[in-house]
């Protein structure tokens, strides 16, 4: 009876994803991703109760990955399509469906490697690439900004958040279990850019923005950091 409150927030997630999907299918791109935001916290409750009421199982382990999918990975990348890619053809196109394959490659990935990588994340999240796309969109919408008005930038990005997650750089996990070191530069520079931005915006979506390409960034600035320790 108990692991019907953690698989109810996963449903949860999937059931906010789809919510984000129709509003993208009716052109309302901000509450798209306000929902997609919404399945991110259903996503982050439902492991926590698990082990808060012993439920944990392998059940529960592949529902989460494939609302994760719906909601991180479909979710975003139609979000993005619908908003802006599909301005660039043929690079839109390719953009959405990498962005999507590597969101169902990284949950792959993490599914089979929990028991070999510890105290970080091999890659960015799911959630995290797929908050990135909904937040931008949202301080888009918010500041009527075009993304096609700036040439390539939006589908590169989108294309690189993509590889992000299936890339072999490692992020923190926050969990407090042997985690590895962050570095000081990656925090001084976090900050500065996380700073930035809110002073830049200075509102709601910008905040959120910051706080998701902050965590993007700090991953690859340690990687940087830890390859020129190697070579010294």
């Amino acid at each position: 009876m108990k692991a019907i409150i953690p698989n109810a927030c996963t449903a949860a997630n999937l059931f906010f994803g789809m919510l984000s999907i129709l509003s993208t299918y009716e052109g309302n791109y901000y509450n798209s991703g306000v929902f997609i935001l919404m399945a991110l916290v259903a996503d982050g409750m439902d492991g926590r109760l698990a082990r808060y009421f012993g439920v944990a199982s392998e059940f529960g382990k592949e529902m989460d990955s494939l609302c994760d999918l719906g909601s991180f990975g479909i979710a975003p990348a139609l979000l993005a399509y619908s908003y802006s890619l599909h301005q660039f053809g043929t690079l839109g196109k390719a953009a959405a469906i990498i962005f999507a394959l590597c969101g169902m490659w990284r949950l792959a990935r993490f599914n089979v490697s929990t028991d070999i990588v510890h105290g970080y994340f091999m890659g960015l999240a799911i959630p995290a690439g797929g908050c990135i796309v909904a937040t931008t969109t949202m301080l888009f919408t918010e500041l009527n900004i075009q993304p096609e008005n700036y040439g390539m930038i939006y589908p590169i990005t989108i294309i690189i958040v993509g590889y992000l997650m299936v890339s072999h750089v490692h992020y923190p996990n926050f969990k407090g279990d042997g985690a590895e070191e962050i570095y000081l530069l990656s925090k001084i520079l976090a900050a500065v850019m996380l700073v930035s931005i809110i002073y830049a915006t200075g509102n709601v979506e910008g905040v959120l923005t910051a706080i998701f390409a902050t965590y993007a960034v700090i991953g690859i600035v340690n990687s940087v950091i830890a390859l020129l320790k190697r070579e010294v």
